[in-house]
């Protein structure tokens, strides 16, 4: 079964905002993009995903995710990240009804590819199926198998959210690198110390450089 991927991604202003104590209002942006450019083409390179559609109305994300090979849905609700998410899936159905989708988050600077196919692998045994995060409150990855709505539940204690929907949470071995999401400077240091992807190491390095 090969998945398509949706990511949501707000604009670059506005992303990362709890990053503040970690990194000043001019270089968040920056960050935000690194990570969901780290985050895209880890996922593009996973044997278990078809494609990746990036839900944004953000010009230079777009541009630099659709270079990667992402496909660009213009985040047309405007409405949040939830209505993103029912966005994507529906402009994604609308060509492909049968496509199994995963919502995924887009600051995984660490991720392995390898680790992402052994929980989409792991998805594909249940109807709905999600992945908590590293901080075990959140979520960073909703599954849904074909003929199936992804009823995303994304925000505060998302976790308990998705389980009380009926989704089933996923506990694969050694997938560390799926459930490290980055909000804040603790956040990022754990995705550093994984190990991340050559965009986000660069934007780390940057930030050495100004003393943030």
């Amino acid at each position: 079964m090969l998945w398509t991927l949706v990511i949501p991604l707000k604009p670059l202003t506005l992303a990362k905002s709890r990053l503040a104590d970690t990194a000043g209002a001019g270089v968040r942006p920056g960050l935000a993009l690194a990570f969901a450019q780290d985050t895209v083409a880890a996922a593009l390179a996973c044997v278990a995903v078809r494609d990746v559609a990036v839900v944004t109305d953000d010009a230079l994300a777009a541009r630099e995710l659709a270079a990667l090979g992402a496909r660009i849905v213009p985040d047309e609700p405007r409405a949040g990240l939830n209505a993103a998410l029912a966005h994507g899936e529906e402009v994604v159905r609308s060509s492909r009804p049968q496509s199994p989708l995963a919502a995924l988050n887009a600051d995984l600077p660490a991720l392995r590819p390898e680790e992402l196919a052994r929980v989409l692998n792991a998805a594909t045994q249940f109807p709905r199926a999600f992945l908590p995060d590293a901080a075990e409150i959140g979520t960073t990855l909703l599954a849904a198998t074909p003929g199936r709505d992804l009823l995303p539940a994304f925000g505060p204690d998302s976790r308990a959210r998705h389980r009380a929907s009926g989704a089933t949470e996923l506990t694969p071995p050694a997938v560390d690198s799926v459930r490290q999401d980055v909000d804040t400077g603790d956040d990022l240091r754990a995705a550093l110390a994984l190990g991340v992807g050559p965009r986000t190491a660069a934007a780390a390095e940057r930030l050495t450089s100004l003393g943030q």
